[in-house]
């Protein structure tokens, strides 16, 4: 417990009920991060530190109001607080610039979006659900899939956010498989290409498959490799069937549904894989008992949004694979919270 040293003397219990009361204020945290993001902070402190008078006009807000935001995001490393009320960037800070490598500005848009902070709010109504979650569709009228395939140009944003995640993830999670020589690999459900775009680019012998929804391969960013003819797309429906291929990657897929579809998901793979093929489930593996993990808190998103989708154990994703007639090989700790599960024939 982060308990502030007292003039007099604490109990115990005294202690546990100040954390409680601290740990439910921390909302705040990711409100004004969202808040800096909007306006811009990070980019109007490119060029060194500025007093919050100063940001206060370039961003057109309050000055007071810009201060208390900046001094709450200074306590956790996200921008330092200077004297006289300047404010500098940080490390992390930086990648909240929007014209930076890597920029995390549209990601931390897109996790702080209402499609996700509403629903998260009402978590308690999600828990008494009989089945799959009703939160969601009161909110926004249908299911969290369908109601970005609606949004039309809006939902740039949202696919903006979900590329700029995945931006820095991909990174660690390509350079941590070795991918076989010639191997065909399907993107399954890959949305844009980013993460077969890195695959192809590090691995030049391997040739992609982009398998997704036919509105979705349009904005594929596949075509940044140029003249290159080692990669297709392919429109259709992973619940009905799969492209043939040697590896499929599954980012983010399993955890966006329950366990009977992605089973579904899983036996369709399955069913189309070459002799010798594999899956490569991307999520986050979950630590038992009380071990902290970012994916604890991905679970509590999934749960927000999605109809049965969940974060899982080792041994949940061993069930999963089972179901499919696949057998898991070996978890690949990537350095960051996702990790590759690979799944074989069984």
């Amino acid at each position: 417990m982060n308990i502030h040293k007292a003039d007099v003397p604490v109990s115990e219990s005294e202690a546990a009920s100040l954390f409680l009361l601290e740990q439910v204020m921390e909302y705040t945290y990711p409100a004004a991060l969202r808040a800096a993001a909007v306006l811009g902070v990070a980019d109007h402190l490119a060029d060194g530190p500025k007093k919050a008078d100063e940001l206060a006009k370039a961003t057109g807000v309050d000055s007071l109001r810009l201060y208390r935001l900046l001094r709450v995001l200074a306590t956790r490393g996200i921008f330092r607080e200077e004297e006289d009320r300047r404010f500098a960037l940080t490390p992390p800070a930086e990648f909240l610039r929007s014209d930076v490598d890597l920029s995390l500005r549209q990601a931390v848009l897109m996790l702080t979006d209402e499609t996700l902070w509403r629903p998260i709010g009402n978590l308690a109504g999600i828990a008494k659900a009989a089945d799959k979650n009703p939160v969601f569709r009161e909110i926004f009228g249908m299911p969290f899939f369908d109601y970005w395939a609606s949004q039309g140009a809006s939902a740039k944003d949202f696919h903006a956010g979900m590329m700029s995640m995945s931006e820095v993830e991909n990174q660690f999670l390509v350079r941590s498989y070795d991918f076989p020589e010639g191997a065909t690999v399907v993107d399954i459900a890959g949305g844009l290409g980013g993460l077969l775009l890195r695959v192809l680019r590090e691995n030049p012998s391997v040739h992609g498959k982009l398998f997704d929804r036919p509105h979705v391969l349009e904005r594929n960013r596949l075509g940044e490799l140029g003249a290159d003819d080692r990669w297709e797309l392919v429109a259709g429906d992973f619940f009905k069937a799969c492209p043939s291929g040697d590896v499929y990657t599954l980012k983010y897929i399993m955890h966006d549904w329950s366990d009977e579809d992605a089973t579904r998901i899983l036996s369709n793979c399955r069913a189309a894989m070459n002799p010798g093929g594999r899956v490569l489930i991307m999520d986050p593996v979950l630590p038992a008992g009380n071990t902290p993990h970012p994916g604890k808190h991905m679970d509590i998103i999934t749960m927000g949004v999605y109809d049965g989708g969940r974060e899982r154990t080792e041994e949940e994703l061993g069930r999963l694979l089972a179901g499919a007639g696949l057998r898991l090989n070996r978890i690949i700790n990537t350095g960051c919270y996702v990790s590759v599960v690979e799944g074989v024939a069984a």
